[in-house]
């Protein structure tokens, strides 16, 4: 299968022809559209190795990301940034490429934090290999993790190691009722009380907190700061996660807001859902972008017009010239034809 991708990607950069990288298709809403013929490398699927005693694994990149997490799950361990799957084909390669994390990233970490190796494909056709399955420090870019997020742009996943963590012993998930500043107050409260947080998420007047850890320490913190236990847990953490949250339905465009988790309440209409103790916080509103990102680079933040973009708007952050420039000095590096999605984040990249 490699050897198929690496013609396929050959022929492309003889005859100058772009090519569109698809998987699984789960997260295609995300970015702009990009130009080319679809190379699809969902077939190229399977663990290559993992090890539960160093939890470490390494998956090809059209690997489900559902055959993974239940593969883990077995040895009682887990992909600790929970990432998004959007839907039942949702693939590893696309998880890392997308660089989405769910519920648990500000506690435990995002993808980029646990990427320790990819293999892949550049535009030159040629077949690398950077980092591996230990930690290191290396001189000059980490490839690896600069893959994290890049949406097939510099180049295609063929396979990543990703390190673990245990399952946690038990988690608990308590619910407040309180206003968008108390509860942003709170969050950071117990994020600095070292109360074992695992994700939090306010709308419409609620807060639910998620516990993770040993038990004893989960009735401490419960005795420490109250609230109503909820029973269905599991289930209102995957609708948070994959956007299945009454929130998430509708038309409008959705806003994908980061901030300082300490920034108050923000002085933009539409609907709000906060999730990672404030930093994190989801907007659905007919704003134009150049309001909307006003007002949150006022507070030292960026916003991603997320789903339902209308193809007129910015969807990134507009670059400024030094960060445009570094991606385009990235781009020549690792896709000097430019064959890799182009389009993909910015229309002239």
């Amino acid at each position: 299968m490699p050897d198929q991708i690496i013609t396929a990607v050959k022929d492309a950069i003889a005859s100058n022809s772009p090519v569109q990288i698809t998987g699984g298709e789960s997260k295609s809403f995300y970015g702009y559209h990009a130009a080319g013929t679809e190379l699809n490398v969902s077939r190229y699927q399977g663990i290559v190795s993992y090890e539960p005693t160093e939890l470490v694994v390494t998956a090809r990149c059209g690997t489900p990301l559902i055959e993974l997490e239940s593969l883990l799950a077995e040895h009682q361990q887990v992909l600790p940034f929970e990432p998004p799957h959007f839907a039942r084909s949702a693939t590893v390669g696309g998880t890392v490429a997308c660089g989405l994390s769910g519920p648990r990233r500000p506690y435990t970490g995002s993808v980029r934090d646990f990427i320790l190796g990819v293999r892949m494909i550049n535009g030159k056709g040629e077949d690398l290999t950077f980092g591996g399955q230990v930690m290191k420090n290396v001189a000059g870019f980490d490839v690896s993790r600069l893959m994290v997020g890049a949406l097939g742009t510099l180049g295609i996943i063929l396979e990543v190691s990703i390190k673990l963590l245990p399952k946690s012993d038990q988690e608990i998930t308590l619910q407040f009722e309180c206003d968008q500043a108390q509860a942003l107050v709170l969050m950071n409260r117990w994020a600095g009380q070292g109360i074992p947080l695992s994700a939090t998420c306010f709308e419409q007047g609620s807060l639910v907190i998620r516990l993770s850890g040993f038990p004893a320490a989960l009735r401490s913190a419960q005795q420490k700061i109250g609230g109503l236990e909820m029973s269905d847990a599991d289930h209102f953490w995957y609708t948070i996660r994959e956007q299945e949250h009454a929130f998430f339905s509708g038309s409008k465009p959705l806003w994908r807001i980061a901030v300082p988790p300490a920034t108050g309440p923000l002085n933009l209409e539409g609907e709000t859902l906060i999730e990672w103790g404030g930093a994190q916080r989801w907007l659905r509103t007919d704003l134009p972008a150049e309001i909307m990102r006003v007002e949150v680079s006022q507070h030292g933040g960026h916003a991603t017009l997320f789903r339902n973009a209308d193809n007129k708007s910015e969807i990134f952050s507009p670059l400024s010239p030094a960060m445009k420039t570094i991606h385009q000095r990235l781009k020549q590096s690792f896709d000097p034809q430019g064959i890799f999605n182009p389009g993909k984040m910015y229309p002239d990249l």
